[in-house]
């Protein structure tokens, strides 16, 4: 593990203060080119409104994020993966959704030194954000709420390593009763799909995710099944992070990564003992879960307000649990 020059380390990892488009083209970054499993990270947003965080805009937002491909590609391994979560971005001062986020994205796949290609989309649905673009939705009541972001995942081939046995959600109820019935209606169905008599009789321990990752459930009478077991759910308001920053008079970073989120991609795209980076860290869930999930880490962070959260997060008696990882994996398990 590379551990020069960190702001704080752990057992399994490291936490840098800098402009992560420099550290990352220095020693840094050579040091950890071809070693990186998982790049996950949320960077700043194309937003109108400077944030505290910082973030850019426009065409300066656009060839500063598209020139990022180059960069974090020769730091994958062969069979690596870069997941960005983006937002949503709107034109200043019209009730109109920018393209902006959009022709950065395709501009960062179609850099023709980091031969990338998108492997899969995922959107993030979240009801409990706050009504936004305020204007247009609370003020003059002529949009929805802007209530999901944007996962992309990519990949220097397509096929890096992924296993979505490692990240099952529980059966449904309707499931399991067809299991213990060892019976189902067979036949051709009217999207021309045909069921055979064990179609559906083999039990995989859990169904597959579908790429649409509720943050809160869409129908509060419908179930929530979620991979291992684990609620993924915006509701962290009274957890061990937001306890300590109020006890201490921190104002959190306003755009955290919700550590379920994490936890998924993480468990989906790595092995124990690999290496996860997130260049824009903020107060670093990233690192934070990898760190609970036994992988090893690197964090970049450029404001030093944001890497003194990161030490209130490593303070969690949770990570004091010897038993982790095998926890994670049970109905107790809390992230």
């Amino acid at each position: 593990m590379i551990m020069r020059g960190a702001y704080h380390k752990t057992k399994h990892g490291a936490y840098y203060i800098g402009d992560s488009t420099k550290l990352l083209q220095s020693n840094l970054g050579k040091e950890l080119r071809g070693k990186v499993q998982l790049l996950l990270t949320s960077p700043p947003f194309p937003l109108n409104n400077k944030k505290s965080y910082g973030n850019l805009n426009g065409e300066e937002y656009n060839n500063w994020f598209s020139g990022l491909a180059k960069i974090f590609a020769d730091l994958l391994t062969d069979d690596g993966s870069i997941v960005i979560e983006l937002g949503n971005a709107w034109v200043s001062g019209r009730p109109v959704q920018s393209l902006l986020h959009i022709k950065s994205l395709i501009n960062f796949l179609e850099n023709s030194d980091a031969d990338l290609r998108l492997c899969q989309q995922f959107i993030c649905y979240n009801p409990s954000r706050l009504p936004s673009p305020a204007q247009w939705v609370t003020v003059e009541r002529i949009r929805t709420t802007d209530s999901y972001t944007q996962i992309w995942w990519m990949a220097k081939t397509d096929f890096p390593k992924a296993d979505n046995r490692k990240v099952l959600r529980p059966y449904s109820k309707e499931m399991k009763n067809l299991l213990a019935r060892r019976n189902c209606n067979t036949g051709k169905r009217p999207s021309e799909h045909r069921i055979s008599k064990n179609g559906f009789m083999k039990d995989h321990k859990g169904s597959i995710m579908p790429n649409v990752l509720e943050l809160e459930p869409m129908d509060e009478d419908r179930e929530v099944r979620l991979p291992n077991a684990f609620s993924i759910s915006n509701t962290e308001s009274n957890d061990f992070f937001m306890r300590r920053s109020r006890e201490t008079g921190i104002i959190p970073h306003p755009a955290r990564m919700p550590k379920r989120l994490a936890a998924f991609f993480i468990e989906f795209l790595t092995d124990a003992g690999d290496l996860v980076l997130d260049p824009f860290a903020g107060s670093n869930t990233t690192g934070f879960v990898a760190e609970l999930l036994r992988r090893q880490w690197i964090s970049i962070e450029i404001q030093e307000e944001y890497a003194m959260q990161s030490l209130i997060r490593f303070e969690d008696p949770i990570l004091m649990d010897n038993k982790l990882p095998e926890e994670m994996n049970s109905s107790d398990a809390k992230l």
